[in-house]
C-alpha cells in the first residue's frame, strides 16, 4: 500500500460526503510517497467552507480509512483563506508539499 492509495480513498470518501471538497496537500515525512513506521500521513484538506459541523463529519471518515488501511492520518481541514493564514503549515506545504486534486490525482 502507498500514500497515493490512502489519498485516493480519502478523496473519494470526501467527494461523496462534501460537495465543496477541493483537494488535498501531502506534506511531511511521507511526501516521498512511502509509508514510514511511526510517522503519520500529514495532509491539508481544502474545502470551500470549514466549520465545527464539517469537522464532526470529517473525523469519522478519516477514522474509518485509518482503520481499514492500518495507517495514521494527521489531517488539517481548511478553506483556501484559513490555509493561507496558518503561516507555518502553509509555508511548509508550499515548500515541500504535493497537491492531489479532488479526484485524488497528483497535480504536477
Amino acid at each position: 500500500m502507498t500514500v497515493d492509495e490512502v489519498i485516493l480513498k480519502l478523496s473519494r470518501a470526501f467527494n461523496r460526503v462534501f460537495p465543496d471538497f477541493q483537494g488535498i496537500y501531502l506534506f511531511g515525512a511521507c511526501v516521498d510517497g512511502k509509508l514510514h513506521e511511526d510517522e503519520d500521513i500529514e495532509l491539508a484538506a481544502i474545502f470551500d467552507t470549514e466549520d465545527k459541523s464539517k469537522r464532526e463529519l470529517i473525523w469519522p471518515v478519516v477514522g474509518k480509512i485509518e482503520t481499514e488501511m492500518d495507517v495514521c492520518i494527521d489531517l488539517y481541514p481548511y478553506t483556501p483563506e484559513s490555509f493561507k493564514k496558518d503561516e507555518e503549515i502553509y509555508q511548509t506545504v508550499m515548500d515541500e508539499g504535493i497537491f492531489y486534486n479532488k479526484k485524488g490525482e497528483k497535480n504536477g
